[in-house]
């Protein structure tokens, strides 16, 4: 195995609640109301639409996607939704800092370095919106594929708070059963001081619709019986699976570089640096011997 890349599950498309779109020369994330599933071809118009997305859509009240049917790849929550706070170079849309709110990998001039971290607010190196929670999902859609995702990228808190105790919660209440679960994303809306009362739109992790927890955990013990006894190793697959994230440093995909930038440093961002900036910044700190607390 390559030692420094970052062995993820292979994808095949992409689950979003927006788009970036082009408006007098800047391209600008817009938020949506509904899902979009695209493949991982890239046109001058955008992503081009999964064919799945469109087979979805075709039952969708209104013709919005608001559910998706998924089942996980893994029985650890964990493996399936990768959560750190980060902060991107906003020029080559690589990781500088990755850190879990206790310690920190920070690229320096002199190296990677563990560093304490106290999270985005209290971080002087990340501070003024450079540095973000950063999720993503890996989810199985369709049974086309035994080992292929679909990432669902965000930035947002409601959508990996949800995510994340939605996951530990099912993983515990099935017993270790997680890859087993019938699950639908389900995409819900809230309104807030800060968002001054408009709607805003997350992702949560729901039990198929029709069915109850309790259904759903008898399905899972009877699926996992029965892909046992034909051979399949599920405890294999997670420890290969934590094996290959754990290859690298950093989980970074080089094909999204535009796409990390855009989403996450909108032009106009508050308080932001140029990716420049971020560069000199490190510099400086480097070079006054400074730890830079993130």
């Amino acid at each position: 195995m390559i030692k420094g890349l970052a062995i993820t599950p292979p994808v095949l498309g992409r689950i979003s609640i927006g788009r970036v779109v082009e408006k007098n020369g800047i391209r600008l994330p817009q938020k949506d109301d509904q899902f979009t599933i695209t493949s991982q071809i890239q046109e001058k118009d955008g992503w081009v639409i999964h064919p799945m997305d469109e087979e979805l859509r075709k039952n969708a009240p209104n013709g919005k996607l608001r559910t998706i049917p998924v089942r996980m790849l893994f029985n650890d929550a964990d493996l399936n939704l990768r959560a750190e706070y980060t902060m991107f170079d906003r020029k080559s849309g690589r990781p500088m800092c990755v850190g879990n709110g206790d310690t920190c990998k920070r690229l320096t001039q002199s190296g990677v370095q563990s560093l304490p971290c106290p999270g985005p607010t209290l971080c002087e190196f990340g501070k003024g919106g450079l540095c973000k929670p950063y999720g993503r999902l890996n989810v199985k859609v369709g049974d086309d594929d035994d080992f292929g995702t679909f990432i669902f990228r965000t930035t947002g808190y409601n959508s990996i708070r949800t995510l994340a105790a939605r996951l530990s919660y099912y993983q515990a209440a099935s017993g270790g059963l997680l890859a087993y679960m019938p699950l639908e994303l389900k995409l819900r809306g809230k309104s807030t001081t800060q968002s001054r009362r408009t709607p805003i739109y997350y992702v949560d992790l729901v039990i198929k619709q029709g069915m109850s927890l309790q259904e759903a955990v008898t399905e899972a013990r009877g699926k996992a019986r029965q892909v046992k006894e034909e051979g399949f190793d599920q405890a294999g697959l997670d420890v290969a699976a934590a094996k290959g994230f754990g290859n690298a440093l950093f989980e970074y995909d080089e094909d999204e570089d535009r796409e990390v930038v855009e989403e996450f440093y909108p032009p106009g961002l508050d308080g932001a640096v140029s990716s420049e900036g971020v560069v000199s910044k490190l510099r400086d700190s480097t070079a006054q011997g400074k730890v830079a607390v993130k």
